[in-house]
């Protein structure tokens, strides 16, 4: 028996469980957590925008303080829909963990196995990536610090952020708090991101883990020497059945993480392509001022944009590729041979096939490479629009 949670969610369970969001672990103190991060949250992305009001509205300023406030919404727009619809990944958790304890062949088993393989690499990857980002934002929040301690040794100079926050308070006087409560914010959005993103990775790895058993007992079913055994019939419809079910079991968890998110995700792709073509913009900017340090700070940000659009435009390529592979596998199989009803059902299947199945965003985005084109396409085009109009 394959235990999901303790094997290969470990991962997934720690970072959840540092922001309040592991489906099983729902307490008061946990939702005092919540309450504490996302006002945190909210805070700092509120004190991104006061900036308008107290300083002269340039377009730089604008871009630099609107792109820094997406990201901010972005991670508080997953941490708060994640948090509202916490029991149906609960129940999808149970499920899955059904499903798993279901299989019984050994080849079922492995394949599933694999899929939990593929989703804990996943998380560890793009957790790694996240510390990465993590560390390379903080050490650029005490950068100047470090450069004014080398070049100005003993010498005391004023504290300014990198990003700057408007509290309506003494910036010299508060400015210890400020930076703190600015690497916080940043922490928790980075966690959020790395937490949830990988979460949703590893469900659908598993689905597609179930794509390709249904594959493999539609395989199992038709093969040849079963075929020719008139006496196999049954056992060939009760094959065909199964894997016709686990397809059937596949295609509705997809359909229901879809159906809850849906929302969620198509406020991302907004988000995320304003947010890429304001810092692709920003980056030409600090190219001709010379501005090292705002540089880096575009640099990490549409990184991480372009990662998250491709992973997850990635892992909807790797759902549509393994139910195409579903019926590759009816077509290939020889139906022919069978019995006419048990070719009947063969039929059936192909003609299900003739529609792909993909996770479509909104009505308008099947997620999929050539909607990451397209999403890429767009950012660009609006970073060229913008950059015409500056």
């Amino acid at each position: 028996m394959i235990s999901l949670i303790t094997q290969y969610f470990n991962l997934n369970k720690i970072l959840l469980q540092a922001i309040g969001l592991w489906p099983f672990q729902q307490t008061i103190l946990v939702q005092l957590q919540f309450t504490l991060l996302s006002g945190i949250l909210t805070a700092a992305i509120i004190s991104q925008l006061t900036t308008f009001i107290t300083s002269k509205c340039t377009p730089q300023c604008i871009i630099k303080h609107l792109s820094i406030a997406l990201a901010l919404i972005v991670a508080l727009t997953k941490y708060v829909s994640f948090y509202v619809h916490i029991k149906p990944m609960k129940e999808l958790l149970i499920q899955l963990q059904y499903i798993s304890n279901e299989l019984k062949e050994k080849k079922e088993i492995a394949i599933m196995e694999k899929y939990g393989s593929n989703a804990r690499c996943y998380t560890v990857i793009l957790t790694s990536f996240g510390v990465l980002s993590l560390s390379a934002l903080l050490l650029k929040q005490c950068w100047s610090s470090i450069l004014d301690n080398i070049v100005y040794n003993n010498i005391s100079r004023p504290y300014h952020l990198q990003i700057k926050m408007e509290y309506f308070v003494n910036q010299k006087k508060y400015f210890y708090f400020i930076l703190f409560h600015l690497n916080i914010a940043i922490c928790i959005g980075i966690i959020i991101t790395a937490a949830t993103g990988t979460m949703f990775i590893a469900y659908f790895q598993y689905t597609c883990g179930m794509f390709m058993i249904a594959s493999f007992r539609i395989e199992r079913a038709m093969e040849n020497n079963k075929l020719q055994d008139i006496n196999n019939k049954h056992f060939i419809l009760i094959g065909l059945s199964r894997a016709i079910e686990m397809h059937r079991q596949a295609m509705k968890l997809c359909d229901l993480l879809i159906c809850r998110f849906d929302t969620m995700y198509f406020c991302l792709i907004v988000f995320g392509v304003t947010c890429l073509s304001l810092n692709l913009l920003q980056i030409f900017q600090t190219i001709a001022s010379g501005d090292i340090q705002e540089f880096v700070l575009s640099i990490i940000l549409v990184v991480i944009c372009t990662l998250y659009m491709f992973v997850a435009n990635l892992v909807g390529q790797e759902i549509i590729d393994q139910n195409n592979e579903v019926y590759v596998t009816v077509y290939n199989v020889q139906w022919y041979k069978a019995p006419l009803h048990i070719q009947k059902i063969i039929l059936f299947l192909l003609q299900r096939g003739v529609k792909s199945f993909t996770l479509t965003i909104g009505g308008l985005f099947d997620a999929s490479f050539e909607c990451l084109a397209t999403l890429v396409k767009a950012s660009v085009s609006y970073f060229t629009v913008l950059y015409s109009t500056r």
